[in-house]
């Protein structure tokens, strides 16, 4: 279903559009092909530079970043049916316009917290696509769900940081591209506060004492496109205290203000997860005969296809909702609609995708179709970015709260 979007809008729409259709979907086998053949699998396929080029060259370029001096200065009600077009193709079209997590949320940090050398030094070259970076929260020892829990010391020893600790599901770190890292360790760990013990620093890929030690798969991917999802060790690693982002204490807080768009971002591109599922159902439904009469004919197809339109169109609309109270009322007055969003897209996307494997039969499951990919992809968004059960959690608190 089409909406009546604003004028800008529609004409971004219609450009990337027609940008998927004649590049980016030719170009998702020519990647799988290309990949094969590398000697490195984490770099880039070939393919991928033409079309981030290409993109440029049709000012399809950063259009995630609300800043106009850094991006195209859209609005998030504006950018939000531009990235579930990209969700379509999710392993290469957020690249191709350089909108592809975690750069996006590394890019809006550094742009919202980053000194002026540390915007020169970092965000230009991620602006521009010369580099990726990666994002360093999640730890193995502890449940990560609870950022109080972070064990990673950053210490002050004269003009530098010390940091050690390990971290793991780093996405994007198995990229030779990918240069930096932020980290968020604790530099108050017995403080009052533990919302203030947290800091964020930004590490250089070849700071001495950074080991990059394994790729982690995700329901046995390890999704190359993206740059892998990495367990890194952090031994003594010393970087200048000028490397710290914003203040010793506020790692907490910009860490949430990162993940607020980085959470409503994922939403809309499983939205257009959801609608090429629902289109490849049409086409299997319409293409297989099974007991005497086309899929299509089947009551239970049927079903699968209608349930499958209502629900993405309920989340559709509580997206865009979503995307209009963090630009009216900012992230903090749309708390409760982004927890609802990231309570209820990854659900129900899973959902969908599911009943669009089952019609697939053998196919649904093979690599011969992008469905099992994106299934992986969209279950695991259910613990991303925070586990549905602390956004349930926090949400039926605020409900409660009303009553008491």
């Amino acid at each position: 279903m089409d909406f009546a979007y604003d004028a800008r809008t529609e004409e971004l729409r219609g450009r990337l559009l027609a940008f998927m259709d004649e590049h980016v979907y030719p170009a998702e086998a020519v990647a799988e092909e290309q990949r094969a053949g590398l000697d490195d699998p984490w770099t880039a396929p070939p393919v991928v530079a033409g079309l981030q080029a290409e993109a440029r060259r049709q000012g399809l370029w950063n259009l995630f970043l609300p800043d106009e001096e850094y991006g195209a200065g859209l609005t998030n009600l504006q950018y939000a049916p531009l990235a579930e077009i990209t969700g379509r193709s999710p392993q290469l079209a957020p690249t191709a316009l350089n909108c592809a997590a975690p750069d996006t949320g590394n890019m809006e940090l550094l742009a919202q917290f980053g000194s002026e050398e540390q915007r020169k030094r970092w965000l230009e070259p991620l602006l521009d696509g010369r580099i990726r970076s990666a994002f360093a929260m999640t730890e193995p020892d502890v449940a990560s769900s609870d950022a109080t829990n972070i064990g990673t010391r950053i210490e002050r020893d004269g003009d530098a940081y010390v940091i050690t600790g390990r971290k793991w599901y780093i996405s994007g770190a198995m990229n030779p591209a990918c240069e930096v890292f932020v980290v968020m360790g604790k530099t108050d760990p017995d403080g009052d506060d533990p919302r203030r013990q947290q800091s964020m620093v930004l590490v250089p890929r070849d700071a001495p004492g950074l080991e990059v030690r394994r790729a982690m798969r995700v329901y046995g991917y390890e999704d190359h496109y993206h740059g892998g999802h990495a367990e890194i060790v952090l031994d003594r690693v010393r970087v200048p205290v000028a490397n710290l982002v914003g203040e010793e204490g506020g790692g907490f807080a910009i860490a949430q203000a990162r993940l607020g768009p980085g959470r409503i971002h994922h939403c809309m591109r499983l939205i257009g997860m959801a609608e090429r599922a629902i289109e490849l159902m049409c086409r299997r439904a319409l293409d297989r005969t099974a007991f005497g009469k086309p899929l299509a004919g089947q009551g239970v197809v049927q079903q699968w296809i209608a349930d499958s339109r209502v629900a993405v169109e309920q989340l559709r609309l509580l997206v865009l909702k979503t995307a209009w109270l963090m630009d009216t009322v900012g992230n903090r007055g749309a708390h409760t609609e982004i927890q609802a969003i990231k309570i209820a897209t990854p659900r129900t996307v899973v959902d969908v995708l599911d009943k669009a494997v089952q019609l697939h039969g053998a196919g649904g499951v093979s690599q011969d179709f992008p469905l099992a990919e994106l299934w992986a992809a969209a279950r695991t968004l259910r613990l991303a970015d925070g586990p549905d059960e602390v956004h349930q959690r926090s949400l039926a608190r605020r409900e409660l709260r009303q009553y008491r």
